[in-house]
């Protein structure tokens, strides 16, 4: 085995916080060394051996086989490697994640890819709350790197969101984009309520039939071409993603400009096919 393995081998009645599992971390350690780490679990911690079968050899990948839905934090703070859940993830998965890729098989749970700064985060089902957002009490959300979902997003998707792109395949619930400061989001299904809200910069697309109901506080700008999108499609055609395959025959959108309650000139897009 080329990569290092770690089989759950029952569901924790309590969740994991898996942050000392990346690629980077685990460099140059024997599986038994792995196997005696600590993972914290409230304020105590049981070893990785506890609940994980270790096996293969440590190198830039790492495989996670599990229903992780109580498996937190996996691929925190990594720069550098591959992650590969197959399964499901906790929350705050690829929290502060800098560099490298994860992908995840199944969904993932609240505050995927918050704070996040660079690299790419794939999940294959659908995402929960907050996704790319900032942390309770902070003011930085996602701030860099290329988030995909296959499936739909929870409510609150790029709060206080920076920079960066995030692609939702699916459905997305309320307020997405709301404080957006920056970055770029693109949405092939329906939009929830209020989207944008607050936002000061930054872009959501919505690239699907459905039309977004921005708030009053948004100005019509109406019908115009937008040349920049053709170069934007571009851009994606190497992701592992719907939006690669995205053609459209027309540059020809509808933008609404706000929120002007805040003083913001982001930009609310529907490119219908």
């Amino acid at each position: 085995m080329s990569h290092l393995a770690l089989r759950l081998r029952g569901q924790p009645p309590f969740r994991l916080d898996l942050s000392v599992l990346t690629p980077e971390r685990l460099a140059g350690m024997s599986a038994e060394a792995i196997a005696r780490l600590p993972l914290s679990h409230g304020r105590r911690a049981s070893s990785v051996g506890e609940w994980f079968d270790v096996r293969g050899s440590v190198g830039p990948r790492l495989v996670i086989e599990a229903d992780g839905s109580k498996l937190d934090r996996i691929g925190a703070g990594m720069s550098d490697g591959e992650v590969r859940v197959e399964g499901n993830a906790g929350a705050y998965l690829g929290i502060g994640m800098r560099g490298g890729r994860i992908e995840v098989s199944g969904r993932a749970d609240a505050f995927a890819a918050c704070s996040m700064v660079g690299g790419t985060l794939k999940i294959g089902g659908d995402a929960g709350d907050f996704l790319g957002a900032a942390l309770p009490g902070e003011h930085k959300g996602m701030r860099g790197g290329t988030v995909i979902v296959s499936g739909s997003i929870g409510d609150r998707a790029g709060d206080h969101m920076r920079r960066g792109l995030v692609l939702v395949e699916g459905d997305c619930g309320s307020y997405c984009g709301a404080r957006m400061q920056g970055g770029t989001i693109a949405l092939l299904g329906r939009a929830g309520a209020r989207p944008g809200y607050a936002m000061r910069r930054g872009t959501l697309l919505f690239a699907g039939e459905a039309p977004p109901a921005p708030g009053a506080s948004f100005n019509d700008a109406g019908e115009l071409p937008l040349g920049f999108l053709v170069l934007l499609l571009r851009s994606w055609g190497g992701l592992p993603s719907r939006f690669a395959r995205l053609q459209r025959p027309s540059t020809r959108v509808r933008r609404w400009i706000g929120d002007l309650g805040f003083g913001g000139q982001g930009e609310l897009i529907q490119w219908p096919g």
